[in-house]
């Protein structure tokens, strides 16, 4: 990482900031009328804390740069925070890792340290991209043996050949919040004992954001991968109606 790119961050490290209170998913019963539950998804292990979130199917390999915030390093829960809509259906709108029991008081964007941050503002944030209706979160040195993996797997479709059958599996043993191909799984990576969570990507394919949860003393104690602004989501429907 250049040493411009780290002064340009701190600059602009309080402008690439969550307007919405991301915890608030995790406590709230509902959020706009919107009915809220919490799942848990079991432990995602971070043996070096240099975290990483993509797409698993289409953006997941050991070329991939972690973000330039460390986390901290061991095996930590993960939850998701289920929007129950009438018009979505179930959707992940956030998914949370704990570190600490600390309240969040504020949200940075997590970046990997090679973003273009000139002229930033409030209503940019740089994300990752979906492109297979997923997303996960895994650690820098993990990635190697899940390249081993797929390197020895040889197969014709990673999903269709392989991780269907874990997903349509999981909906057998959790049916809540998911539909019956599964929405979610916590894979163990073979010959390993690290755990990478998947997860449906809110509304499907798209940009999403991720960022670090700070407490009051400025120390990480949350990530957070946020799939749908709820409120927002709301009122750019209600925009859509009314122009109809």
């Amino acid at each position: 990482m250049e040493k411009n790119w780290q002064q340009k961050y701190v600059e602009v490290k309080d402008i690439l900031i969550c307007p919405t209170d991301l915890e608030s998913y995790f406590i709230s019963e509902e959020i706009a009328g919107e009915k809220m539950e919490v799942m848990e998804i079991g432990n995602v292990s971070l043996p070096s804390g240099k975290v990483v979130v993509r797409d698993p199917l289409v953006y997941l390999n050991a070329n991939q740069s972690p973000y330039f915030v460390q986390a901290p390093k061991g095996n930590f829960p993960v939850t998701i925070a289920v929007v129950k809509s009438e018009d979505w259906g179930d959707r992940y709108a956030v998914v949370k890792v704990e570190f600490t029991k600390e309240k969040p008081l504020v949200y940075r964007e997590a970046l990997v340290g090679i973003e273009e941050l000139e002229g930033v503002t409030e209503d940019d944030f740089f994300g990752f991209g979906v492109d297979a209706g997923l997303g996960c979160i895994t650690d820098a040195e993990v990635l190697p043996f899940v390249d081993k993996f797929v390197d020895e797997a040889d197969v014709d479709n990673l999903y269709d050949d392989y991780f269907a059958e874990i997903f349509a599996q999981s909906y057998k043993d959790n049916p809540n919040n998911q539909r019956d191909a599964g929405d979610w799984i916590n894979w163990k990576v073979p010959n390993t004992t690290y755990q990478i969570p998947m997860f449906a990507s809110g509304f499907g394919d798209g940009e999403y954001p991720v960022y670090f949860g700070y407490d009051a003393n400025e120390n990480i104690c949350g990530l957070y991968i946020q799939f749908i602004d709820i409120e927002l989501a709301l009122s750019e429907e209600g925009d859509e109606e009314d122009a109809e």
